[in-house]
């Protein structure tokens, strides 16, 4: 009695074996030409979110500013700033009407871990603006760097 095993079991197994060095390095060429053409496009898309939820985040930092005003009956000083929207004034009568807080959480960074800027009188006729400074966190500049405004 012979104790062989059978051929097609022996190829069956040499073949389950593993990858050959040249099919690991095609599949590493072909996923380094995928991240090649889709990575930009990616971050391109993450740049132009931050913008956008900067502004989302001030159209909502101004309706916040909007309701605290209807129940104060006026808009937070220079000094006081955003922090009123989180933080009861220490001066009556504002402290006994503030109904805060009126944002959840803590008061928010723009996308680019800058503070919104709150600025009385406000810009173009308004009693104020939000600003934030863009992705370089300086007033002025062009594209990502560009500032934003509630107005």
């Amino acid at each position: 009695m012979s104790l062989r095993r059978p051929r097609s079991l022996i190829n069956a197994k040499l073949k389950a074996q593993g990858f050959t060095l040249l099919e690991i390095l095609i599949v590493m060429v072909i996923i380094g030409l995928l991240a090649g053409l889709v990575g930009p496009r990616l971050l391109g898309k993450a740049d132009t979110s931050k913008v956008q939820t900067a502004k989302t985040q001030l159209k909502m930092l101004k309706s916040a500013i909007g309701i605290m005003q209807l129940d104060l009956g006026v808009l937070p000083t220079a000094e006081q700033g955003l922090k009123l929207l989180e933080e009861a004034p220490t001066q009556q009568p504002l402290r006994s009407q503030w109904k805060g807080p009126y944002i959840e959480g803590r008061l928010p960074l723009d996308p680019w871990n800058n503070p919104y800027v709150y600025v009385v009188p406000g810009e173009n006729g308004q009693p104020f603006t939000l600003k934030s400074w863009g992705a370089d966190g300086k007033q002025g500049g062009e594209g990502l760097n560009a500032d934003l405004s509630s107005d």
